[in-house]
């Protein structure tokens, strides 16, 4: 099996993140230090320019409201690998993070010293798998031979593999391409891939001009949903547990937002993406937003004590991707199940 085929170790994957996530880190050094001599009133968010409650959350500054006396610093991403990868620089205390690298991150004999402590959405129809329409491919089993772009150890990389895997074909049996979104969407252009599968906003430009042939949500339905996460490190659980706090309430008022003003809600996300109004509520359809009652049910993240379906999900993506040779071996459910944190969990709905 070639390499690229077989999907590249994690510490090639963290190895191949860091180039990406240097301009980040050295961005927030200064916090770094302030983080690591005492300054405990500081905070740096990791987010994506990808449409959540994260983006309301930033926008109409409801952290720094809740957190007057905390210094916030927000840090854009591109892809969970290079948050995984500034978490273990210990450059962020809390960051989105796909259910898929967030699986990758407690694999191993070392798991990243960060725990789940929220979620954000549920990936629907805002990641999917293109294919450009000069290819004349119409579904997932015409792939075969052809060059696939996507951002190996994320979510879509992994709803990847479990489109090919469905459609009977092997990671060996097409090219797949490490590329992040903006890059995706110069190859797609110049022609130098037939597919891609990717999330919003680049998605959007893909479809102009390519033919859909799975997404995230059907992928879910048939058993392997994916999920964007939130995760908070170890250190801040230890160094300033109500900042957490604070921070889940400021998150969950966003979901809350999301349903009982989609108007303001778009108009946030419209200024965080420098995107159209009508753009950001076509973009904000294809997610799947639960309320925060949802998330802290035990058909999602759970309360502290006892762990949702969320356990599951996340055992059963290392699991596959174990099976996919992408990681070397999936954690046990157990240590899985340290890698949560529900504490103060329930008081978000108070």
């Amino acid at each position: 099996m070639s390499p690229a085929s077989r999907g590249p170790s994690r510490r090639l994957l963290l190895a191949g993140a860091l180039a990406a996530v240097s301009a980040a880190v050295t961005g927030c050094s200064s916090d770094s230090e302030a983080a690591s001599s005492g300054g405990s009133k500081r905070l740096r968010i990791g987010y994506f320019a990808f449409p959540s409650g994260d983006l309301i959350v930033k926008n109409r500054k409801l952290l720094e409201k809740a957190l007057p006396d905390h210094k916030i610093s927000w840090i854009k991403f591109d892809s969970g690998a290079s948050v995984n990868q500034a978490f273990l620089g210990k450059s962020l205390d809390i960051a989105a993070l796909g259910s898929s690298p967030f699986a990758r991150g407690v694999s191993g004999s070392s798991p990243i010293p960060y725990k789940v402590a929220w979620i954000l959405d549920v990936a629907g129809e805002n990641e999917a798998l293109v294919a450009r329409k000069k290819t004349g491919i119409t579904d997932v089993a015409g792939l075969r031979g052809k060059k696939i772009a996507t951002p190996f150890a994320s979510t879509s990389h992994y709803s990847l593999l479990a489109a090919l895997e469905s459609a009977g074909l092997k990671p060996s049996d097409v090219q797949l391409i490490d590329l992040q979104p903006q890059p995706i969407l110069a190859a797609w252009q110049r022609g130098d891939i037939d597919a891609a599968y990717v999330w919003l906003p680049t998605l959007d430009e893909l479809r102009a001009t390519g033919t859909q042939l799975t997404s995230s949500k059907e992928i879910g339905a048939a058993g392997k949903p994916t999920l964007d996460l939130a995760v908070v490190s170890d250190e801040l659980i230890a160094r300033d547990p109500a900042a957490i706090d604070a921070w889940r309430k400021a998150e969950a008022e966003a979901l809350r937002l999301l349903k009982s003003d989609p108007d303001g809600s778009v108009k946030a996300v419209a200024a965080e993406l420098g995107i159209s109004a009508e753009d950001a509520a076509a973009q904000l359809k294809q997610g799947v937003f639960l309320t925060p009652e949802q998330v802290v049910s035990a058909d999602w993240l759970g309360t502290e004590g006892s762990p949702g379906k969320l356990l599951t999900y996340v055992s059963d993506t290392a699991a596959f991707l174990a099976e996919q040779k992408q990681i070397d071996a999936a954690p046990s459910q157990d240590a899985v199940r340290k890698a949560f944190y529900s504490k103060g969990l329930s008081d978000v709905l108070q």
